[in-house]
């Protein structure tokens, strides 16, 4: 049997739906922007994750399948981002001071929530010629690109 297991790291696209912490802040700061919403209530944002773009993870899932043995593969863009940072992103995409509009809520606190958690997809990169192209931050800009595209259309 040809098994193989691919640990993906948090993979982003337009397409996660808005319990994703991603989601609720690229929806909250386009509710901001657009006066449906006053505030932004999040909960820990010193915590830190290695987020990519959804597609070429999929890309890469389909490398793992074409190599000539089956094995594990990491596949990540190894590259540390806060979640303050990215919610600081997200507003400057819309022009707007994040700490204007952000609150803190202690009750969303995850009491046994990861502090960091950051992927290292070296052997992706050596075995399959796999490698996240594109950087956490412009997956910020991805992200909020196609909430506004979604919000024109609807």
């Amino acid at each position: 049997m040809f098994a193989c297991s691919g640990i993906l790291f948090n993979h982003e696209s337009p397409l996660r739906d808005e319990h994703f912490v991603t989601q609720k802040i690229v929806r909250g700061a386009v509710d901001i922007l657009e006066g449906k919403s006053l505030t932004l209530s999040l909960g820990n944002s010193d915590i830190i994750r290695d987020w990519g773009w959804a597609p070429e993870y999929v890309e890469g899932m389909w490398h793992i399948l074409q190599h000539d043995r089956p094995t594990d593969f990491v596949l990540a863009t190894g590259k540390p981002m806060s979640l303050k940072e990215f919610t600081a992103l997200t507003f400057k995409c819309l022009n707007l001071n994040w700490e204007d509009y952000v609150t803190y809520d202690a009750t969303l606190f995850r009491p046994y929530d990861i502090s960091v958690t950051v992927g290292d997809p070296q052997k992706a990169l050596v075995d399959l010629g796999w490698r996240a192209r594109t950087e956490p931050r412009d997956v910020v800009t991805l992200l909020v690109e196609a909430e506004l595209l979604r919000r024109k259309d609807l």
